[in-house]
């Protein structure tokens, strides 16, 4: 029997009680209830911590702790519960990490990590280097291809539709599947360098960095040394935002693969325009196809079925 364990507030648990009214059973000593699903034991104690067992208790916590992940991202730049990469990590030889796709219905997510070092720094900004929120596709594209011309280490990973709905359906967030690319992504140019070379790893922060570690540990990794977060770190970090330039251009090449295959138009985003084109293409291929080339769970399926 597969179980996750996670340490909530007491709003929460509050919610959680009143939300199992109908599925509560006895209690063990210690606990303040228990309810059964069709996912999950789940087991709430006086600590905070909550006990998920069963078929599916990753998919049972998710109505838990992805309200979590959404909102881990503060307005201050360092979350209490992360130190603060020094200055000497910004302005010095660092790994620089970032992920593109995730808010869109079609297409995969795509993580890149970089090995900026700091005599390379002036020439990445020379080359336009910057958040790629701030430039325009075709711009991306020439200076990805600037990028992979230099001689930094880099890794590019991609979480491809198929994949990416299996997990969901074996109870994985997203939150976590962003975590696990990016730890992968990291580890592998850490690989391919001395790790006295650089001053650290700085990771775009998307979720708190204890929620993260907690993701890592549970598939029994550790988050290396030196690891930093921050919000809106390619703004700050030219080796995120090399990273972000990378992970942007392989995600706009698979959705050109995607869109040769599927034979239509696939708008990024997750806009009114995707829900007609998700209706065109159940028309067409089937509503099989969607799990080809797109993340099933957002709610822009059940709009494209209601627009048939």
């Amino acid at each position: 029997m597969s179980q996750t364990v996670h340490k909530l507030p007491e709003t929460t648990l509050s919610k959680m009680r009143a939300y199992y009214t109908h599925n509560l059973e006895s209690a063990p000593n210690g606990a303040l209830f228990r309810a059964k699903t069709s996912n999950a034991v789940i087991t709430a104690y006086k600590s905070g911590k909550v006990l998920f067992q069963g078929k599916s208790p990753a998919a049972e916590a998710e109505k838990w702790i992805n309200s979590e992940e959404k909102q881990a991202a503060p307005e201050k730049a360092f979350p209490e519960t992360a130190a603060a990469p020094p200055e000497s990590l910004l302005s010095g030889s660092h790994i620089g990490s970032d992920e593109a796709g995730t808010g869109d219905y079609f297409g995969p997510i795509t993580t890149a990590a970089v090995f900026v070092t700091k005599e390379q720094m002036p020439l990445l900004k020379e080359l336009g280097v910057k958040d790629s929120k701030n430039l325009a596709d075709s711009t991306i594209r020439h200076i990805a291809k600037d990028i992979v011309a230099l001689d930094m280490p880099y890794s590019i990973l991609t979480l491809h539709n198929p994949k990416y709905n299996q997990l969901r359906n074996q109870g994985w967030t997203q939150g976590k599947m962003k975590a696990i690319l990016h730890h992968q992504a990291t580890c592998n140019v850490l690989d391919k360098i001395d790790s006295a070379e650089t001053e650290g790893i700085l990771i775009d922060q998307f979720c708190k960095p204890d929620v993260y570690k907690r993701h890592i540990a549970s598939e029994s990794k550790r988050v290396p040394q030196d690891t930093y977060f921050m919000t809106k770190a390619e703004s700050h970090s030219i080796a995120v935002a090399a990273a972000s330039i990378l992970a942007r251009t392989s995600f706009l090449q698979k959705m050109d693969q995607l869109a040769k295959q599927a034979g239509m138009t696939l708008p990024k985003g997750a806009a009114g325009k995707v829900d007609q084109a998700a209706a065109r293409l159940i028309q067409a291929k089937g509503k099989n196809y969607l799990d080809t080339c797109a993340k099933t769970h957002f709610a822009n399926t059940s709009k494209a079925f209601k627009r048939l």
